[in-house]
């Protein structure tokens, strides 16, 4: 091994190479491949064989179908034995030109057994299941079917309750334009000969799928469950930052470089969305551009990837990521309290008000989904000092990587452990599980939504009958409100029109000065504000349209109008 890998612990995969297979249909496998092999041009295998291509990536190169070469339990060193067995078969020409090469092969097999691997140019390795993994330990695998022993290792330890998986493979780009760099070499040197238009195609299946196919049966039969279309993704990602930069260098200098706009200065785009400079890759959740062919045109191609196929000295760094697309789960809350914020609230490293929303309804369904963290939304927010009654307020929680997803029916079941919690501050209701449809929801609804209020006013004077019937006369009155004062170091100083939609006053037994105000009003409307008038900030307001000095004791959000389908 090169000196910068030296230091790599290394863990062997099998203790053995088995060239003869232990079952049938092993035995089935084997012949029908070498049946295929045979018909190789073995002057050309010799050679790719010379420059350091391994014996799947031949394969690719010469079209042979996936399902020859993509058994999973068939590992390296019985691909190179069927592989030399069928060229030895050619007879003795072919064979004192193999002999030449046949050392090559052989060592090929026992490198890999005794871990001095002969990385593949092409694949960089891999093909051959050579990694470093994260903590800097090569580790290979013989097969597809040992690699993905690993991968199910690693969901099964992590403790995710699946019914089907999403694998996602990211591969550096530098893969891709080896392929076409090999191609271009095959098509310089065989292109006069009859076999070449047959088997080497402009098109070849990609690294990236070859392994894929390699690795999903295995993992299916491991987990027991089907692969598709699903919220659980299994993403491996290998990175080369070498072979990367060698990718960079050669298109810069052939004027070839593409850049797109990532937020980073100078970087490269791969094939897969993960950029060169910093290494740094797309959103787990993010779709990714599938290239399940590598065109291979050789218009243009030449002069733009003019490169050699390098010595690889070091196996790509692999990182596997086992995750569930985030779990909402709506519903609305009811709030008792007027000393319970909506969130978690922090100034000057000390906590304001008792306990919060998010805490108590988040924090109680995190343990139940075996979630890494939760990101709680609402439709809006009362102030800390307001109740929320009423119909509650909408609202979704995000589980961000949850390991269980309870039924509909254990739904409820959470439901009901909020609701019984000893301090009473809080209650949820329509709890369900909704899809990534429910957060639009929550925010579209928001900028249409009208909402109730009831507050406690005192005014400077009595109140009278007139002054009842004035007020709940006022219908789609508008108003205009500027950021108010007690807001106005964190919001932008605008001037905002409201809608209130109706008003009415109900009288407070013994009191002539203080009432309660009922109103509906538009989304974002400050009521304390339109109350008191916020010395002139907000207007008309009850005490301009009064003709007092009106004061907002205390103020409750008794509905708030969202369709979002979360009511039964």
């Amino acid at each position: 091994m090169a000196n910068d890998t030296e230091s790599a612990h290394v863990i062997n995969g099998s203790d053995e190479a088995h060239v003869s297979c232990a079952s049938s249909k092993e035995e089935e496998e084997v012949k029908l491949l070498s049946d295929v092999v045979r018909r190789l041009p073995s002057h050309a295998v010799k050679d790719l064989l010379s420059i350091g291509v391994c014996v799947r990536c031949i394969f690719r190169v010469f079209g042979i179908h996936q399902c020859n070469y993509s058994f999973p339990l068939m590992s390296s060193p019985t691909l190179c034995a069927i592989l030399g067995k069928a060229m030895e078969s050619e007879g003795d020409t072919v064979d004192n030109g193999y002999r030449a090469h046949e050392d090559s092969i052989c060592l090929y097999s026992s490198e890999e057994l005794e871990m001095d691997i002969k990385l593949c140019r092409v694949c960089l390795g891999i093909l051959q299941y050579v990694y470093i993994d994260e903590k800097e330990m090569m580790i290979k695998r013989d097969s597809g079917n040992d690699f993905a022993i690993i991968i199910a290792d690693v969901v099964k330890q992590d403790g995710h309750e699946i019914n089907n998986f999403s694998l996602e493979v990211s591969l550096p780009k530098v893969v891709m334009e080896n392929d076409r760099a090999i191609w271009l070499y095959m098509k310089k040197n065989y292109d006069t000969e009859a076999w070449f238009q047959e088997k080497c195609k402009p098109e070849c299946i990609s690294a990236k799928d070859v392994f894929k196919m390699s690795i999903t049966n295995p993992l299916e039969t491991l987990l027991g469950v089907k692969s598709g279309l699903s919220s659980f993704r299994i993403r491996l990602t290998y990175t080369h930052y070498d072979a990367s930069t060698q990718v960079q260098n050669s298109m810069e200098r052939n004027g070839c470089k593409k850049k797109r706009k990532t937020g980073t200065d100078d970087v490269l785009e791969t094939i897969d969305g993960s950029v060169v400079a910093g290494i740094k890759c797309s959103n787990f959740f993010e779709k990714e551009h599938e290239l399940s062919k590598c065109k291979l045109q050789d218009h243009g191609i030449s002069d733009c990837f003019n490169f050699q196929l390098e010595k690889v000295n070091q196996p790509c760094r692999l990182t596997f990521l086992c995750c569930r697309a985030p779990i909402y789960i709506g519903g609305r809350y009811l709030k008792y309290s007027r000393n319970v914020s909506q969130t978690r609230w922090i100034i000057n490293d000390e906590r304001r008000g008792e306990a919060s929303v998010e805490e108590i309804i988040s924090g109680s369904m995190l343990p139940i989904f075996q979630g890494d963290s939760y990101k709680f939304h609402a439709a809006g927010r009362e102030d800390i000092d307001v109740r929320m009654l009423g119909s509650g307020r909408p609202f979704l929680v995000e589980i961000q990587n949850a390991r269980h997803v309870p039924s509909e029916v254990f739904i409820k079941e959470i439901e009901m452990q909020i609701n019984s919690l000893e301090s009473k501050l809080v209650r949820v209701k329509s709890l369900k599980i909704l899809g990534t449809q429910g957060w639009t929801l929550i925010w579209e609804g928001e900028a249409e939504k009208q909402k109730q209020y009831a507050a406690l006013v005192w005014i400077s004077r009595s109140l009278t009958d007139d002054d009842m019937q004035t007020i709940s006369s006022l219908k789609n009155m508008q108003i205009l409100q500027r950021t108010p004062i007690r807001v106005l170091h964190r919001r932008s100083p605008l001037a905002r029109e409201k809608i209130i939609y109706w008003m009415k006053i109900e009288r407070i037994a013994g009191s002539s000065q203080y009432f309660l105000l009922h109103l509906c009003t538009q989304a974002g409307t400050y009521i304390k504000e339109f109350v008191h008038g916020d010395l002139g900030r907000t207007h008309p307001s009850i005490g301009s349209i009064m003709g007092c000095r009106a004061e907002i004791l205390q103020l409750d959000v008794t509905d708030v109008k969202m369709d979002i389908s979360l009511d039964e």
